[in-house]
This record gives C-alpha cells, sequence and structure tokens, in this order.
C-alpha cells in the first residue's frame, strides 16, 4: 500500500448513473476520517440530454489530502468512466499513469457511436500510458442483487455503489458511514438499503480479488486546527450565514426568489428554517422576487433575494428602487456562463461589471464576493451586516463552483464571532418629533422606521427625494446633492470594512490579484511560486465597491500586476481605472476553473517579460 499526500477522483457517467450521490458520499467518508477535502460537481446544462452523449456527462471530482486542501485539483489521477461518453469527456485531463476504471457493459458499438467514437476506445491506443482496470459493473451489480425482489432496471441502478465499494477499497475508506447513510435514506424502503449495501460490499470485494492488478493507497488524516468541523457547500453557507445575520440583528429574515441554476438550493435550504423565523416566498418570477423582498425590507425584515446573471438583469430596475429608497437588502447572484442563457451549470465571474454598474442612473451599491465554499458563510453575514449598517443593497457574489463545490467548515464559536450587527432603529435614534425619513448621521445614513410605529410614518417612492423630508424633489441641485450622498454613503462603507492583507511579502516583483473563487487555485500558484524563491504575493479581494482603504498602497509596492478572474478582465480594467496603474489580466471563459498548472506557467512567463 502506498502513502500519498493527496489525491484526485473523479467519478463520470450519464445523468442517471448517480455520480453526484457517488462523489458526495466519497467525500463525505473521506472528511468523516479526517482528510481535507474539496469537491467540483460538474452537471450537463441539458436536462434531458441524449443518454450516451459527451453532453449528458454528469461528473464529480473530488481531492482528498492530508493536508490543507484548497481546490478539487487540477488533473485526476483516478477516473471512474460509467460509459463511453463519460471516458471520451474526461480521459484528456487525467494523468498520465492514472488508474482508468471502465465498466465495460457501457463499452458497446451503439454506445460508441453515441459518444462521437468511430472505433472502440478499448483498442485504438487512446488508453496506453493509463493503467486501465475493466470491470463488467453494471453485470456484476446485478448477479449480486438475483436473489433481492427488485427489478432489474432497480438492481442496475446500484451500479454506482458498486463503483463506489470499489474505490473505497482502492484507497482504504471505511464503508460504515455509508452503509449508515443509506439506512437513514431508505428507512421506508429496506430492500432498497440492502441492495445498495450489497452492490458496495460487493464492488469492494471484487477490488480486493484482483489486488495484484490493482493500486491500493493511504491518505492519513489532515493535521488541522482542532474544532468541529462538517462538510458544507456553498449554497447551504451562504443559507447559514443569513439566518447568523438574522438571529444577530433581531430581524426576521425574508427570502422572495424564483428559481434558477445554479441559485435555488438557497432557497430550498432557508425554507427548512422556520423555526428560525425565516419566511421563503417562491415567487412567479424574478422581478416579482426582488419586489417582495423590498416590501419586506419596508416592513422591517432582512430581506434577500437569490438568483444568477440572467435574473439579475431582470431585477435590475427594482434594485434601482430600493437603492433610492435606501433601504437594506441583499441581492445574492451565484455567476454562470454567460451571456443570455449561456451555460447554466458552468461557472463563471463575467457579472461583476453587472453588479457595479447595471443599473439605470447614479445608483451605487456595495459589492462583495465570497472566495470559497465555507466562506460563503462569512460573506452572506458580512453583506447582511453592511446592508443593515449602511441601510442600502447590498450585493453578494458568489459562482457555481463554490456554490456547489463542498470543504469541511470549522463551525465558529457564536458567542464571540459574527454576534453584532447595529440596526439603524429610528425609534431609538430620534423622537417622533426630531424624525425625518431622510435625516442622516455622519456617515450618511439614514434610520430604518418601521410601520405601526406612532410619529414614524413616511412614504417611500422611485421619485427622487428631497433632503432630509424624503418629499418629491425635481429640485436639479437637489437632485445632484442626493446622487453625491448616495454614492458617498456607499463609499464611507470601507470605514466599516477590514484593512486588505496580502499572502506574502507586502513587496516584491509580481502581485497577484483576484476574487470570488478563483481562490482556491491562486493562493495555491502562489504558494508554489514562492516556495521555488520566486517574490509573488496574492491579494485577493472580498470588498469590491467599496474596496479597503489600503489596496492602493499594497499595489504601488510591486513592480507587476497581474489579475486573474474568469472573465475578459473585467476587475482588471476597474483597478485600472480606479488606481492609474497598467496591470495586467489573466483570463479564462471556459465554463472551468483555473487550473495551479496554468497559472504557475502564466506567472512564471510575465517574471520574465522585460
Amino acid at each position: 500500500m502506498k502513502e500519498l499526500e493527496s489525491v484526485v477522483i473523479r467519478f463520470s457517467g450519464d445523468s442517471g448513473d448517480g455520480m453526484q450521490l457517488t462523489g458526495t458520499q466519497f467525500s463525505n467518508t473521506s472528511a468523516l476520517m479526517g482528510n481535507d477535502i474539496a469537491t467540483f460537481p460538474d452537471f450537463p446544462a441539458e436536462i434531458r440530454a441524449p443518454q450516451g452523449t459527451v453532453a449528458g456527462v454528469s461528473g464529480f471530482q473530488v481531492n482528498i489530502g492530508a493536508s490543507e486542501i484548497n481546490t478539487p485539483g487540477d488533473e485526476p489521477f483516478v477516473l471512474v468512466a460509467m460509459n463511453p461518453a463519460a471516458l471520451k469527456a474526461n480521459l484528456h485531463s487525467v494523468q498520465t499513469g492514472g488508474v482508468v476504471i471502465i465498466n465495460t457493459d457501457a463499452f458497446t458499438d451503439k454506445n460508441f457511436v453515441k459518444a462521437g467514437y468511430t472505433d472502440s476506445p478499448l483498442e485504438n491506443g487512446d488508453l496506453d500510458g493509463y493503467q486501465v482496470i475493466k470491470v463488467a459493473i453494471t453485470t456484476q451489480t446485478v448477479e449480486t442483487l438475483k436473489d433481492f425482489e427488485l427489478d432489474t432496471k432497480s438492481k442496475t441502478r446500484c451500479k454506482n455503489f458498486y463503483a463506489l465499494g470499489m474505490t473505497f477499497f482502492m484507497f482504504s475508506r471505511e464503508l460504515e458511514p455509508t452503509i449508515e447513510w443509506l439506512s437513514k435514506q431508505f428507512a421506508k424502503k429496506p430492500v432498497l438499503v440492502d441492495a445498495n449495501v450489497a452492490a458496495l460490499k460487493a464492488g469492494y470485494n471484487f477490488a480486493e480479488t484482483i489486488e495484484t492488478t490493482i493500486s491500493t493507497f493511504k491518505i492519513p488524516a489532515a493535521k488541522i486546527d482542532a474544532g468541529l468541523y462538517r462538510s458544507i457547500n456553498g449554497n447551504q453557507a451562504t443559507a447559514w450565514g443569513f439566518i447568523q445575520a438574522s438571529e444577530v440583528s433581531g430581524r426576521p429574515l425574508f427570502l422572495g426568489s424564483y428559481p434558477i441554476t445554479p441559485a435555488s438550493d438557497i432557497l430550498h435550504e432557508l425554507s427548512n428554517f422556520k423555526q428560525f423565523n425565516v419566511k421563503t416566498f417562491q415567487a412567479e418570477d424574478e422581478i416579482a422576487g426582488v419586489c417582495t423582498a423590498i416590501g419586506a425590507s419596508f416592513g422591517g425584515a432582512l430581506a434577500l433575494t437569490t438568483s444568477s446573471g440572467p435574473g439579475i438583469a431582470l431585477k435590475g430596475e427594482a434594485m434601482g428602487l430600493a437603492m433610492i429608497y435606501e433601504l437594506p437588502l441583499v441581492i445574492v447572484n451565484v455567476q454562470r456562463g454567460g451571456p443570455s442563457t449561456g451555460l447554466p451549470t458552468k461557472t463563471e465571474q463575467s457579472d461583476l461589471y453587472q453588479a457595479m454598474y447595471g443599473r439605470n442612473g447614479e445608483s451605487p451599491m456595495i459589492v462583495v464576493a465570497a472566495s470559497r465554499p465555507n466562506d460563503c458563510f462569512e460573506m452572506a453575514f458580512e453583506a447582511s451586516r453592511l446592508a443593515i449598517e449602511h441601510m442600502t443593497p447590498v450585493i453578494l457574489l458568489t459562482d457555481g463552483y463554490i456554490a456547489n463545490g463542498a470543504e469541511p467548515w470549522k463551525i465558529p464559536d457564536l458567542s464571540t464571532e459574527f454576534n453584532k450587527i447595529e440596526v439603524q432603529d429610528a425609534k431609538s435614534k430620534y423622537s417622533a418629533e426630531e424624525y425625518l425619513p431622510y435625516k442622516r448621521d455622519d456617515r450618511l445614513v439614514r434610520t430604518w422606521a418601521f410601520p405601526g410605529e406612532e410619529g414614524y410614518e413616511h412614504r417611500l417612492g422611485g421619485i427622487e427625494k428631497q433632503l432630509d423630508t424624503g418629499n418629491v424633489s425635481y429640485d436639479p441641485a437637489n437632485h445632484e446633492e442626493m446622487c453625491r450622498i448616495r454614492a458617498q454613503k456607499v463609499a464611507n462603507a470601507a470605514d466599516n470594512i477590514p484593512l486588505q492583507e496580502v499572502e506574502g511579502d507586502d513587496s516584491g516583483d509580481l502581485l497577484v490579484i483576484s476574487w470570488g473563487g478563483t481562490y482556491g487555485a491562486t493562493h495555491m500558484a502562489v504558494s508554489e511560486m514562492r516556495n521555488q524563491g520566486k517574490k509573488v504575493s496574492l491579494m485577493h479581494l472580498k470588498y469590491i465597491n467599496p474596496m479597503p482603504k489600503n489596496v492602493d498602497d499594497i499595489i504601488k509596492k510591486f513592480n507587476k500586476v497581474v489579475v486573474c478572474e474568469l472573465n475578459r478582465g473585467q476587475l482588471k480594467d476597474i483597478i485600472n481605472a480606479k488606481y492609474s496603474i497598467n496591470a495586467m489580466g489573466y483570463n479564462k471563459v471556459q465554463g472551468l476553473p483555473f487550473r495551479i498548472s496554468e497559472l504557475v506557467t502564466e506567472f512564471n512567463r510575465i517574471l520574465e517579460l522585460q
């Protein structure tokens, strides 16, 4: 048995082959065994893509390790290919010398044609250079379950657990956590529990019988900070961060939303927590979703609306309405590939311009971005805090990569962390005689008056407001002053966010700037460069508008600057305009995250430029 520091495994097959479930069980088991993990679920965009085609391939990649893991890994060492399409879609990314497990039952002439092969990949040399394990997974699963009172289709569906059992043996994984999960999942259908457990054990035992031709590995438990951990994905962490903000602020939580990939799971998750005074409303469209949230905010709730780029486009006018109302509202954009419908299940960072400028008129908003799945909790809380404390809408940017990906999360001590939000309660700040709807403090923040409070009745509307009174005003000078005030109020939030930190030295040859879900790859790439003795540092931005007050000072201390982002250079343009520098950009718009290796190659190229 070989001991590895880390390993990357990808499960791949048709949408109906259960690869997401298989990968999740492998990940959860590894986390329970003490490994650090990072996952990357990869879904087909089509709801019913033709079976056996590359368009219908569903994959799940997991990186498990004995040390800190920040990305799902560049190239899988093991690929489980349940059909030819899965092989065709993924073989190019497998490490040379890696392991490819083939479900030979699916490798038929008919399926070769569906996958776009002109001849058998088992015989044409495509698999040369790999360790190939050919297994009749479907046949052996059905044979294992021959005495179970299930139809053939139901027996066939258990083949993913047969494949899971094989990988459990290869990597010395424990069976008990998955058996326990199956017992709970199918508690009302014991035959399904027994069938899947039998398939799991059969795959494990089969791998053991071919031990002479299959490599086995051990990945020791990771040395991580002591504490209570759980595996969490980005959408789940986002939902929980909002619940904590609601609890701390004392304001009920309301989500008005319309389902859209990849943001829908936030709605699903929050709907489970009515006991925390959470109300969720699935609206008839995107516009209704944001408008109900605005109404809830007027009524005194911590109000949210969630979507992705196409839905944010539809919400634009109402977002401007919330801005001129000066009400707290959090707009979550779980970014995906665009434009239009684009790549619904793939990741991208191309909505930054939309967040910064995508509304009519002078309509500035606070913009923050989460960096990894477990960071979504903190940034959802931060978005809520800034919205309430500055009485303005806040846009929280995540993306499909971190929304669906999972990693261990150290559960915080909520008595000392994430425990303070200052509500701008009009009644506690002004008497009824002193109250004016747009009267402001020294940060230019107006107060929040709730319906039903005598003496604090007021009107809001989308027409320009008069300073202090909030009455309708068409006065040119007043309009310009109100535009200035609203922009300055957002800028003043820079006093209420942390100073920017730098990973590495505070000066050097190259500063890498990243934001959002690119953190894991940029962090690992910069670490590798620094281990080689290169003078490279990382500045990862989570607060984008306003940026931390020391960003300008940081940038000026480096000879070269490169901004890495999954778009055509949006943050780069913003930084160049704001700080009058000539930052370079490294960009990727493929619906895929950065690979560590490609970043290292680019950073070395930039360092060599004269």
